[in-house]
């Protein structure tokens, strides 16, 4: 099966809500980004996966704003955002994680999900959505606490909490289980489960914890050299010879 009839069965019914087509991006000679093309389906998981120097941040760059495509498409919500700002994107409803976190370190964890939620809901509804927030990502404890003073995998999942807060339709998460205990991890899986079927958010899951990225995704694209090596069900991937030998190493 063809990476895009995948993607047209994966999808059926559902409203497609990011389509990638022919995406490059080059620095100098070097495309770091060649021809890739996916979509991804309300309520769906779709991960991300590729050694590293696939081009799997650059990808994220791309979608999200943070770079500028050399050639390609791309389409949020049926709107053609080719080469738009950040600030558009993320007012369309794609919001983004990013590898490092997107923690700010001197404000408290409530202060950090206020910021998160200023622009999207009415002052009268912002504390609603905080205490909803620290509640799911389990944050309540250190809502007065400073962020930068938390141990790495409370930041992680603020990091998470921040992104879920303004209620994206695309959210795109990259590295967030580095550094969870097992205990957060299960968490934060389960997290974004609901999030995809009982929210109808579509969900873009770059990470390398290949255990985590098989229980939670529904679809995997990989990416080698900034190609798409292989793209199908975790079944499929786990087994697929030219994905052992680029990335898993073994059979999952």
């Amino acid at each position: 099966m063809t990476a895009a009839q995948t993607s047209q069965s994966a999808g059926c019914d559902r409203a497609e809500m990011l389509r990638v087509e022919r995406l490059s991006r080059w620095f100098g000679g070097l495309a770091a980004v060649s021809d890739v093309s996916f979509s991804l389906f309300e309520g769906e998981i779709l991960g991300l996966i590729g050694p590293n120097g696939a081009g799997k941040s650059t990808t994220f760059d791309l979608i999200s704003g943070f770079r500028t495509p050399s050639s390609g498409r791309l389409f949020l919500l049926g709107e053609d955002v080719t080469g738009r700002k950040p600030t558009h994107i993320s007012r369309k409803g794609l919001v983004r994680t990013f590898q490092h976190g997107s923690v700010m370190p001197d404000l408290t964890v409530q202060n950090n999900l206020l910021i998160a939620a200023l622009k999207w809901f009415r002052s009268d509804e912002r504390q609603r959505r905080i205490r909803e927030c620290a509640e799911l990502f389990g944050l309540e404890p250190f809502l007065n606490e400073r962020a930068g003073q938390l141990p790495h995998g409370i930041q992680r999942l603020l990091s998470v909490a921040i992104a879920t807060a303004p209620k994206p339709r695309v959210l795109c998460l990259d590295e967030c289980l580095t550094g969870l205990t097992g205990a957060e991890i299960a968490r934060v899986l389960a997290i974004l489960r609901d999030l995809a079927k009982s929210k109808n958010t579509a969900i873009l899951f770059v990470d390398h914890n290949m255990r985590g990225v098989m229980q939670v995704c529904d679809r995997i694209v990989v990416l080698q050299e900034g190609r798409v090596l292989a793209e199908g069900i975790p079944q499929e991937i786990s087994r697929n010879p030219a994905v052992i030998e680029a990335y898993l190493g073994h059979s999952t």
